[in-house]
């Protein structure tokens, strides 16, 4: 049975490879595509390949919610570029993040992860700029997942959540 476990730490930087890592995108604004805030910030710094493929997507065709892009960034290493956020804004009182193609995304990207033979690490997905309910995140990760799963959270956002880290969680150095 997969394991999910908590990770004070760096989600770009999996401790436990081969790793696919999983974050969430936007299908874009306007047609376009919008990559610049949050996570992605690090990825591209570690991982150039996975903004250049993301926003290749959008001259190729336009990626629509519950798609998942595939890029592999290191021998070990692939990133999940997956479209569960609509747009960046809030539309009156719902947040870009929409946890129906979050699961949708989950779906595809565990059964890549599981024919890969690799771990899945990711930040807290949906539950920042998107606008989600990490509680409700966090069960449809339960409810998807297939192989062990590492969620890390950067040192100095480690207080930005309001319930206690589970008892699982590890402080890397």
């Amino acid at each position: 049975m997969p394991v999910l476990k908590y990770f004070i730490g760096d989600a770009t930087d999996p401790i436990h490879k081969p790793a696919m890592i999983l974050h969430c995108c936007n299908d874009g604004v306007n047609g376009k595509p919008a990559w610049g805030r949050g996570f992605v910030i690090a990825l591209s710094k570690r991982y150039p390949k996975a903004e250049q493929a993301y926003r290749g997507w959008f001259q190729t065709g336009k990626p629509r919610l519950g798609d998942v892009q595939y890029v592999q960034v290191a021998d070990d290493v692939m990133v999940g570029n997956m479209i569960a956020q609509h747009g960046i804004r809030w539309e009156g009182k719902t947040p870009p993040i929409r946890y129906d193609a979050l699961e949708d995304c989950f779906i595809h990207a565990y059964d890549q992860a599981i024919r890969a033979g690799m771990t899945v690490a990711m930040p807290r997905v949906g539950a920042v700029l998107a606008g989600g309910r990490w509680d409700t995140i966090e069960d449809i990760i339960k409810k998807t997942m297939t192989v062990d799963t590492y969620v890390y959270t950067l040192e100095d956002q480690k207080n930005r959540w309001p319930t206690q880290y589970p008892c699982n969680t590890l402080f890397l150095n």
